[in-house]
């Protein structure tokens, strides 16, 4: 009966991580589709209704791209789907590997968010005559929010490093080999 402790502990965190993983990932892609689709051409022609902008990027023949948008920013939100699926399926998935595909996850969306936002940023500089630059701060949290993904998965990565170093029996002299 002490042993399934131990193991239930364990199986209690993944599912906790996998579950605030999977909401942080859709967090992140839904900050990401409202900046690119409102929050950016807002701030980009300021005076003008969204309904306004729209029409404009029409009439120049031009596109916001809401479907290609959506359907790029859906990608880790479903990714994450999958991660929380397989975690709370499989007894194999440790908290730490849960962690580092979560991680991954968010740090990978600063490149999804980038791709998926420059069709409408361009659509907005050749409509208007400006720069396809984001002009409302709204991506800078989610840049920040990849950069930390990273420099955590770093971070786990050096600290694992160490901790198999440091293990009886471990012989540095093979490590590299």
């Amino acid at each position: 009966m002490m042993t399934d402790l131990p193991q239930r502990s364990t199986r209690t965190r993944v599912l906790v991580i996998a579950t605030a993983g999977t909401l942080a990932v859709t967090a992140y892609a839904a900050l990401g589709a409202v900046q690119i689709l409102w929050l950016n051409p807002r701030a980009a022609v300021p005076g003008l209704a969204l309904t306004e902008i729209a029409d404009e990027v029409a009439a120049a023949g031009e596109s916001l791209g809401t479907p290609s948008v959506i359907a790029a920013m859906s990608l880790g939100p479903l990714l994450a789907l999958g991660v929380l699926i397989r975690a709370a399926v499989r007894t194999t998935v440790t908290p730490r590997g849960a962690l580092l595909q979560y991680l991954g996850l968010l740090a990978l969306g600063a490149f999804v968010y980038f791709a998926a936002s420059f069709g409408p940023g361009m659509a907005l500089a050749d409509t208007f005559g400006i720069s396809g630059a984001d002009y409302s701060p709204w991506a800078g949290p989610l840049y920040l929010t990849s950069l930390a993904s990273i420099l955590a998965l770093i971070a786990i990565a050096v600290d694992g490093v160490l901790r198999r170093r440091s293990e009886p029996g471990h012989n540095v002299s093979t490590s590299f080999r």
